[in-house]
């Protein structure tokens, strides 16, 4: 059947924009928190993401209206129960996905197709806790989620093919480019940058060239937007970190594994631009610092 009402877990950085694109794209949308502090909190951000289109031009204040028309937010889980397409967006943790997902299968009605967020854990772990894996599928959203054009469509070896495509054209229909990915650790994205940034510090490690001279040569000698120690501060040390962990789990090959530095400095709290160190320095968020490391 035809995906008419989506529902979205988790309403922060991830969450609100999965809800904002959803809702954008003409889908009636709900979005739930388990708090109503925390459901304002993203809709506050939607809100803000939609003025700033507005002032751009580039949305009308009548179409701003008919998008926060069809957004719902909540803090029951039953406002869930009559949704063709669930996706959770929660913390990164395999037990507290678990958890949710067995709540929601004895929720739900058997046509509605459950799918994940998740960076990193495999998609097949997630499913195993309901009785409907064969309707279950990773949609894997980058961040900022309104304005970046990639999402994965990940499929386990049981999801159906009939769901699958359903879901790779749900993508589209969001205004999103969807890559077919198969449900390995990583997916298609972070399964070559996460060894592309290890191996950034680990130069850095063996003195191949200090913070600057490691971005600078990335971004002028290969064209990339940003480079590897500034996209590290970004995504956050510890979330790579954590990141790094799950895959080096599933393959135990070096180049997954986190050199010792990047523990360290998640360790001390040095998670990049969200706590105000990370390889660079913060202070002035307007002109980052390199540290001396």
């Amino acid at each position: 059947m035809a995906i008419q009402k989506v529902g979205v877990v988790g309403c922060g950085l991830m969450g609100s924009g999965i809800a904002q694109v959803c809702s954008q794209a003409g889908f009636s949308t709900v979005v739930r928190e388990v708090s109503g502090e925390l459901v304002e909190k993203g809709l506050k951000s939607i809100e803000k993401n939609l003025n700033r289109l507005v002032e751009k031009g580039t949305l009308t204040e009548a179409a701003k209206g008919e998008i926060r028309g069809r957004l719902k937010g909540t803090t029951s889980p039953e406002d869930l129960k009559d949704c063709d397409l669930i996706i959770e967006a929660i913390v990164e943790q395999l037990p507290v996905k678990r958890e949710l997902f067995a709540a929601l299968d004895a929720l739900c009605p058997a046509h509605t197709i459950f799918a994940s967020n998740t960076s990193s854990l495999t998609i097949t772990e997630i499913a195993a806790s309901t009785k409907r894996p064969q309707r279950f599928v990773g949609l894997h959203f980058f961040n900022p989620v309104p304005v970046m054009k990639l999402v994965e469509v990940v499929r386990t070896i049981a999801t159906d093919p009939t769901v699958y495509e359903e879901m790779v054209a749900f993508g589209a229909k969001l205004g999103k480019t969807p890559v077919r990915a198969n449900d390995s650790g990583g997916f298609i994205v972070n399964r070559l940058l996460v060894p592309y940034l290890l191996d950034a510090i680990r130069a850095l490690e063996e003195g191949v060239g200090s913070v600057v001279d490691i971005d600078n040569s990335m971004k002028l000698g290969c064209g990339y937007p940003m480079g590897p120690f500034t996209l590290l501060d970004f995504v956050g040390l510890d979330t790579t970190y954590y990141i790094s962990q799950i895959m080096f789990d599933e393959f135990k090959e070096k180049r997954f594994a986190a050199p010792p530095l990047l523990k360290r400095m998640v360790l001390a709290g040095w998670h990049g631009r969200k706590t105000g160190r990370g390889f660079y320095d913060y202070a002035d968020p307007n002109n980052p610092k390199a540290l001396e490391l």
